[in-house]
């Protein structure tokens, strides 16, 4: 059996902050949302032209406590084509958590605290 990885999901407290924040630091833009008509809570998923991937933001109404999405070695990775200047554009975001020069690799983190890895394109 071969299983094609289509998302992942993460949760979200502020929906609008956590999609400006994908848009502008990572190119990921909404792709489709489904939700109950009363707004209760929403998925948005995400996604670029580059993969077919999309990354799941949940949003759930009256929920006011921070949630535990995995901790900092859960992650989801990024590859970038010029990793200069998208560490500029982090740095600018003050975004950055955690680099590692041997390994030319950074971590951001988003308004929820979830860690993203940032790799060059191979």
């Amino acid at each position: 059996m071969k299983a094609k990885m289509i998302h992942e999901s993460i949760h979200v407290l502020d929906l609008e902050k956590s999609l400006a924040f994908y848009e502008k630091a990572l190119g990921l833009v909404p792709v489709r949302e489904v939700g109950p008509e009363d707004g209760s809570w929403k998925l948005v998923f995400l996604g670029n032209d580059t993969t077919s991937f999309e990354l799941e933001l949940t949003w759930n109404e009256g929920h006011s406590e921070p949630y535990d999405n995995g901790g900092e070695d859960t992650h989801l990775a990024f590859e970038v084509e010029d990793i200069d200047k998208a560490h500029a554009l982090h740095e600018a975001l003050g975004c950055i958590v955690y680099e590692n020069h041997d390994m030319n690799l950074y971590f951001i983190t988003d308004p929820d605290g979830c860690w993203l890895e940032i790799l060059p394109a191979h």
